[in-house]
């Protein structure tokens, strides 16, 4: 919805400032398809040009998640530490035996089908199941363990991030690609040089319609989607940071409950569940561990 608001605000704002300085709309709308055209088309080529098939692929769902909600609120870190919680205790509990069926086959288990936010992000749900196989395999020590997961982490960060960097580099070429159509126009003014005043103003107008369009796309439209997926995956990226932050605790041998709470304090304020509210949470699992 804030998209949408701040869009709705750029167009009232630059077209309505246009037309009550007494632009003529006219002008703009005649020029905009094939602008828009030469503009649109050099863009989209130069995006294929200079990226991978899949991260071209991941520019279009990388502009859908712009415009939904994180797939990380106050409900998914909740179920995000109520899982880690179920495990440690397993692992605790039962030992690698117990636990291995789990990491092996999440969703066919148990305990990660009644995390469904969770088992839906795939890069998460692998990450959680790899680290603690590591650690049925007694590979337990802490400060190693956590050099690998931050390097795991960083590692799935910049993949995460080839859409932005696609889309920033776009925003960029804009502007140079609108001048390319904007000169593209004067060579055809130019060679109607012979007609009258009003006519040449009127092209040379048009014209100029292919710089304004670069550089209101690129900073306007472009530019600002692309931060915004940055900010996107950065936030989504602290999921990340909870799973590990609760692995390393129980490495250094604390108990689940603790190494939970040392986690819930990685999740981002806006969005992490309280100290009560976890709690009584994790009271409901605990009841559900007891009951099998």
């Amino acid at each position: 919805m804030l998209n949408v608001i701040g869009f709705i605000i750029i167009f009232g704002c630059v077209f309505g400032g246009y037309a009550m300085a007494g632009g003529k709309m006219g002008i703009v709308l005649a020029a905009l398809p094939h602008e828009m055209l030469t503009i649109g088309g050099a863009t989209v080529g130069a995006l294929l040009v200079g990226n991978q098939m899949n991260i071209v692929k991941q520019c279009g769902t990388g502009i859908v998640r712009v415009f939904k909600a994180p797939r990380f609120q106050r409900k998914e870190y909740t179920q995000l530490l109520c899982l880690m919680f179920e495990l440690l205790m397993t692992f605790r509990k039962g030992g690698a035996t117990v636990l291995e069926p789990h990491l092996d086959a999440p969703k066919d288990s148990n305990i990660f089908t009644r995390y469904p936010a969770v088992l839906a992000d795939h890069h998460l749900c692998d990450f959680i199941c790899d680290y603690l196989r590591l650690m049925t395999l007694n590979f337990e020590d802490p400060n190693q363990l956590s050099e690998v997961m931050d390097n795991d982490i960083a590692r799935i960060h910049e993949e995460e991030l080839g859409p932005h960097m696609a889309l920033q580099s776009v925003a960029d070429a804009l502007p140079a690609i609108g001048i390319v159509a904007a000169v593209l126009g004067v060579i055809k003014t130019m060679s109607s040089i012979d007609q009258p005043v009003e006519i040449l103003g009127a092209m040379i107008g048009g014209a100029l319609v292919g710089t304004f369009l670069g550089v209101l796309l690129s900073y306007c439209f472009v530019g600002p989607i692309s931060q915004k997926l940055k900010q996107v995956v950065e936030l989504e990226g602290l999921s990340f940071s909870v799973a590990k932050t609760a692995i390393i605790a129980y490495a250094n041998k604390l108990a689940p409950p603790v190494a939970i709470e040392i986690a819930r304090r990685m999740a981002p304020g806006v969005y992490a569940p309280s100290f009560a509210e976890l709690d009584a949470e994790l009271e409901t699992v605990r009841s559900e561990m007891s009951a099998k």
